[in-house]
């Protein structure tokens, strides 16, 4: 590809910590707004109503078509496709030789020779390159995500959750709806127009009372349909919401922010940095937070310790598979939530205000997230036994918490742990970090969701 490769750019910048832990910018920017009206009420209807989220700004779609597609799939995804076809999805999850993840997204299953990724780039990459390079019969089409797209989307794409999201689907629709099996494909008609939609939870876990579904179509269906979703649901309480409580929302269910994907040192990886252009997904993403190493290693993660063992099926032959099928029995770091302590959290806030060239990392709230990868360290006394990710306050819950990824035997309901807020040294060189000082924050261990 033209242009400045990931390779090039990480020898450029100095290695890939360096480039990371100091990149010059945060979360990446979309189109979509942090908020309609309030976080606070956009918080509480994925709970108590109905909620829709725009989905059609911050995501790519990363299409496949071809006669090896399904064949390119499962080489490279860890999931089983026993059961996979037309109108089929999937959390795929991909992942290296030595078992560390690359990323995951969403596997939409839209014909028997055509797939789409939709989701953070990372995994689709993933799959392209394997794609280019593996000798696949396989054509490949990007939709990038408007912030990179010169020429527009080619879809809109809702979401649509909560404890009322079936009776407006269905009022929408002109009647009933059945549901369909968890994460399968149906189609249905909004506002004359013929859309497809995802079934699964926007909230909670599968198989709970919370439905849901994504919808998606020709962007210049989008207005119509979307205009046709919010007329439906005003008698249900339809709250459209933006990306504060998307991203809140997503963290209550115990999702992490999108693994560092494992690519950036080893041997095996080097031909995937040397195809990347520099100026993609993994050359712009950022890590901020005091789980401070020199060794960009220390960041990545593996299926198990992501909460995604239950996505590892060793039915197949996939990329990592001999490293995963070794480790399964071995301890691995274990998903869990942290509850921080209100007093410590308001202590920090204090300080970040009041304490001058001593004063604690702002605390936004209720969304904190100064770098495209959070990575706090968590501690018992002067032990580092776990990192910790996305970082919200919800009125659902009605406290601060992060998910985190502790050592196996700390992972324990009820355990207290330290949270380091902040960055070493006074922060590292991103340009949205203020000076500050590190502060510790008291956490317990939920192994649970609240």
């Amino acid at each position: 590809m033209a242009g400045e490769s990931l390779e090039a750019k990480i020898a450029r910048l100095g290695g890939p910590v360096r480039m990371l832990r100091h990149a010059p910018h945060g979360p990446f920017k979309s189109k979509y707004p942090l908020v309609h009206s309030n976080w606070q009420e956009e918080q509480e209807a994925i709970s108590k109503t109905a909620v829709l989220f725009d989905q059609s700004h911050h995501m790519t779609d990363v299409r496949f078509r071809g006669p090896d597609v399904t064949r390119l799939l499962t080489d490279t995804g860890t999931n089983s496709f026993a059961t996979y076809g037309p109108g089929k999805a999937k959390h795929l999850v991909v992942c290296t030789e030595d078992g560390l993840m690359v990323g995951t997204t969403v596997l939409f299953g839209l014909g028997k020779e055509e797939a789409s990724l939709v989701g953070p780039a990372g995994a689709a990459n993933w799959v392209q390159f394997q794609a280019e390079t593996g000798g696949y019969n396989v054509e490949v089409l990007r939709d990038e995500r408007t912030e990179d797209n010169v020429t527009g989307r080619r879809l809109y794409r809702y979401e649509i959750g909560g404890p009322e999201a079936w009776n407006i689907l269905e009022k929408v629709n002109g009647g009933a709806l059945p549901f369909p099996k968890f994460f399968t494909m149906t189609e249905l008609t909004i506002a004359g127009r013929r859309v497809q939609g995802l079934f699964h939870t926007v909230i909670g876990k599968p198989g709970s009372d919370s439905k849901g579904m994504e919808i998606f179509g020709p962007a210049e269906d989008g207005p119509a349909v979307l205009d046709a979703l919010l007329t439906a649901g005003a008698e249900f309480g339809l709250v459209r919401a933006g990306g504060i409580a998307y991203y809140t929302g997503a963290t209550e269910t115990g999702y992490p922010a999108q693994p560092l994907p494992a690519i950036y040192t080893s041997e095996r990886t080097k031909a995937f940095r040397e195809w990347l252009p520099g100026d993609w997904y993994e050359g712009k993403l950022s890590i901020g937070g005091s789980y401070a190493s020199e060794d960009v290693e220390d960041y990545y993660v593996s299926p198990y310790d992501f909460g995604y063992g239950h996505l590892v099926r060793f039915d197949h032959d996939f990329i990592g598979r001999e490293a995963l099928e070794r480790d399964v029995d071995r301890p691995h770091r274990k998903k869990v939530w942290l509850i921080w302590n209100d007093d410590d959290v308001v202590d920090t806030y204090r300080s970040s205000l009041f304490d001058g060239e001593n004063r604690a990392k702002s605390l936004e709230t209720p969304l904190p997230r100064y770098a495209r990868v959070p990575a706090d360290a968590v501690m018992i006394g002067d032990r580092r036994v776990g990192m910790s990710t996305m970082a919200a306050y919800t009125v659902n819950f009605g406290c601060w918490f992060s998910v985190a990824f502790l050592d196996e035997a700390e992972a324990r309901d009820g355990a207290e742990v330290t949270l380091l807020w902040g960055e070493e040294d006074g922060g590292t060189g991103k340009r949205n970090v203020e000076y500050h000082r590190q502060r510790p924050i008291r956490c317990t261990v939920r192994t649970e969701r609240r």
